[in-house]
């Protein structure tokens, strides 16, 4: 009997044994799955990476007359009225040349320099960008193509006049030695540049940064040709810091995305609470009448977490990815946008200085036994009174949103005389005609018709699917239609 029961006993330890061991096999199986990295085929396929690159010749040849419109038509205005003066700067050869810009930015730790990582292919590489729980972003780091992986410091890239960012040495020797450049030759910095930010701490204060860190983030932001505001579950309150952001951002929201990163790491319900919580944090902040469009997902190569939205996180991500595919593929439309926008700018600029001008010469000669100074200083300091910016604004093609602030006209003119200017009738001559004439053909006929021609040239629709894969087709004429 006893022996019966040993064998009855080792027959069943040995089974439980063996069903133990297979079940722990399962197990590291299944954990070894679900830890695998997502498969980024999505990503190429709706950048449409392998794609070849548009006709050479009319990429070219629109950047050549670009440049000869610029150069002719709208940067002797901006010299003759010393633009740059009003805290701006000259649109180099190598901004207009240059490839689309990608600007990220948010609080610190939201995921942005993982965002990066993921969508240029660098995650698990030497390449890759420095991430952690703690702020690890401390510079602005533009990233961009090259034949081989090399960083670049800030003096020597802002020296680099075939590259866009000379402008930024007038930030000052303190800012360059924050900012870092590195070249990486991955598919896609062979169509766009990707500019990384320092995380936004809200108890900083902006002395501490060392520069101004609120007008470099407007100098990248006014050029930029797409900007992801990147946000996580736990960092959703909008402090000083962002909230300036915002306010330079006023004007470019058809280019903001903003993100809300990390969404797998709450449970579905707590997320639409989150959603719900950034939503009408950032409403407010954002100057359009139709409310921000929030894209949520998780900007990595890991797997989802169980028992979340997945499905919806990949329909997001590629959302995000066909907006950026637009930018790549519209960088020339963009580029023309851009030159037009700042012809407009520089227009009421001229404008504006020359009410000035008019102004102190109609009121010098009734003050015979005034003080000329006096009076520059009262038109300077009191501008309503004179009707100076609501006369500019009822000129033809000027919008009163387009103003500046009045405040930096007393900065302009505090360090430039009213008399050191000459009026608009004065920039005419009999053989090369008037420079506002120029700039207003530029705005009105020039940048418009080589949008045209562009948009003639090119001359293709497209169609996406669900996929994100899209497909290029010419359209069709009517071989009938009469000439």
């Amino acid at each position: 009997m006893a022996s019966i029961s040993c064998m009855l006993s080792c027959r069943f330890g040995g089974f439980s044994l063996f069903f133990l061991l297979f079940a722990f096999v399962i197990t590291v199986q299944a954990a070894s799955q679900n830890d695998a990295d997502r498969d980024r085929k999505h990503i190429d396929k709706t950048l449409l990476l392998d794609e070849q690159e548009e006709n050479e010749k009319l990429f070219h040849n629109t950047l050549k007359n670009l440049k000869y419109i610029y150069k002719n038509s709208i940067l002797p205005m901006e010299e003759a009225y010393k633009y740059t003066e009003l805290g701006h700067q000259t649109i180099t050869d190598g901004e207009i040349t240059g490839k689309p810009m990608v600007l990220f930015l948010g609080p610190w730790s939201t995921g942005k320099s993982t965002m990066i990582n993921y969508l240029i292919g660098m995650e698990g590489t030497a390449d890759s960008l420095h991430t952690g729980a703690q702020p690890t972003t401390s510079d602005f780091t533009v990233i961009m193509n090259g034949n081989k992986s090399r960083s670049i410091e800030g003096i020597v890239l802002t020296a680099d006049g075939d590259k866009s960012f000379a402008a930024l040495s007038s930030f000052g020797k303190t800012f360059l030695e924050k900012l870092l450049g590195y070249e990486y030759s991955y598919d896609l910095l062979e169509k766009i540049t990707v500019i990384d930010t320092p995380g936004i701490i809200e108890n900083r204060k902006q002395q501490e940064r060392g520069y101004p860190f609120n007008e470099v983030c407007q100098w990248f932001i006014d050029r930029a040709d797409l900007i992801f505001v990147v946000f996580d579950p736990t960092k959703l309150d909008v402090g000083t810091e962002l909230e300036s952001i915002f306010k330079m951002l006023k004007g470019r929201e058809s280019q903001i995305r903003i993100i809300l990163n990390k969404a797998d790491s709450i449970e579905p319900q707590e997320l639409m609470r989150v959603y719900g919580a950034l939503f009408w944090s950032l409403a407010p902040l954002i100057n359009v009448t139709e409310p921000p469009r929030v894209y949520i997902g998780s900007f990595w190569s890991r797997p989802y977490k169980m028992h979340t939205h997945s499905d919806l996180f990949l329909q997001e991500e590629i959302s995000v990815l066909r907006d950026l595919r637009d930018v790549i593929e519209n960088r020339l439309q963009n580029k023309i946008a851009f030159i037009r926008q700042h012809a407009i700018s520089v227009r009421i600029h001229a404008l504006l200085v020359d009410r000035f001008i008019s102004t102190f010469n109609d009121k010098k000669p009734n003050m015979l036994f005034g003080n000329p100074e006096d009076v520059a200083r009262d038109i300077i300091e009191n501008p309503n009174k004179y009707y100076i910016f609501k006369a500019v604004a009822s000129k033809v093609n000027v919008s009163k949103y387009d103003l500046p602030r009045q405040d930096d006209y007393k900065d302009f003119f505090s360090i430039n005389a009213i008399n050191s200017f000459q009026s608009l009738d004065h920039h005419c001559s009999y053989f090369n005609g008037c420079l506002m004439d120029h700039i207003e053909n530029a705005i009105s006929n020039q940048l418009p018709k080589l949008l045209s021609d562009l948009r003639k040239q090119k001359n293709v629709t497209q169609t996406c699917q669900a996929d994100g894969t899209c497909k290029e087709e010419k359209l069709q004429t009517n071989k009938y239609k009469k000439p």
